[in-house]
């Protein structure tokens, strides 16, 4: 049985995203080339990798395993990359780091360009989760680093201070009903028709889920990607939305969300910080 380089980081990438095409992608290899290089790995195993579904494809418990040894032989490589940097002239190293909505906001404002800028040879993945999915990926190892809200259980992985994020409840400067307002609870609002991102967000799912527990559900007009988009709509008059502090634009009306839920504090996170790649270690260094 013998699997190269290509196969496990195709593997890897298929497992992660849930889609052989989507691994394919990533990978940089044609579906046609990704799925039967899934499948020579199948034959020469003598048992199925993957579970097909109606909505992807599942790893089974062979493929459990050989996620975790192609994610240690990938962090292997990563090591040596980074050990061997100071010598070796071009040679490249990646992280993979995961944030939730608000954290992904708040570092490409200046921190990860920055970043960027001072390490040419470091490149960053960076993946937007919901922080339940980020402490999963960091423990198992799928993410170099995470940042994530405390309440998703990280009590598992080292953790270091990011910063605390208050999320507001925008709406167009002259809209009626919310004059004079400076502070308002979600159960007062949801009656109200909202601009939301797109299915599946981070962000999306966590506000959706605090409503639910409240025994309502949002009226969400119109889905969009991006926070810039949601705030352009609001200001426009097509809805209210609930938003990061620090997303919120000029053109639209802030008011305090007083929920607890709302005001959450955010750690960058690792399995251990000192076993990390140099590389890691770097960016660990500059987000905090």
């Amino acid at each position: 049985m013998r699997f190269d380089l290509i196969d496990l980081r195709l593997f890897l990438l298929v497992a992660e995203r849930g889609s052989i095409t989507h691994g394919a992608e990533l990978a940089g290899l044609a579906l046609a080339s990704a799925s039967a290089r899934i499948k020579g790995m199948e034959e020469r195993l003598g048992a199925p990798l993957l579970e097909r579904r109606r909505r992807g494809v599942v790893p089974t418990a062979a493929g459990q395993a050989l996620v975790h040894h192609a994610r240690a032989v990938q962090n292997q490589i990563e090591a040596m990359a980074g050990d061997l940097a100071a010598y070796a002239t071009g040679l490249r190293a990646r992280v993979r780091l995961m944030a939730n909505t608000a954290a992904t906001n708040e570092l490409l404002r200046g921190i990860l360009p920055a970043f960027l800028v001072a390490n040419p040879r470091i490149d960053v993945d960076l993946d937007e989760r919901p922080s339940h999915e980020i402490a999963e990926a960091v423990a198992s190892g799928a993410a170099d680093l995470g940042i994530a809200a405390t309440w998703a259980g990280l009590s598992h992985l080292e953790q270091k201070p990011f910063f605390i994020d208050r999320l507001v409840v925008i709406a167009a400067r002259n809209r009626p009903g919310l004059e004079g307002l400076r502070r308002i609870s979600l159960t007062d609002i949801l009656g109200e028709s909202f601009v939301g991102l797109s299915t599946g967000h981070a962000l999306q799912e966590h506000i959706t889920r605090q409503a639910a527990r409240l025994g309502g559900h949002l009226h969400v007009r119109i889905r969009v990607p991006g926070l810039d988009n949601v705030c352009r709509l609001v200001a426009q008059g097509a809805g209210i939305a609930i938003v990061p502090a620090s997303a919120a634009r000029r053109t639209v009306r802030s008011l305090r969300l007083t929920d607890d839920w709302a005001t959450r504090q955010l750690n960058l996170c690792a399995r251990r910080f000192d076993e990390l790649t140099p590389q890691a270690k770097l960016l660990a260094a500059a987000l905090v």
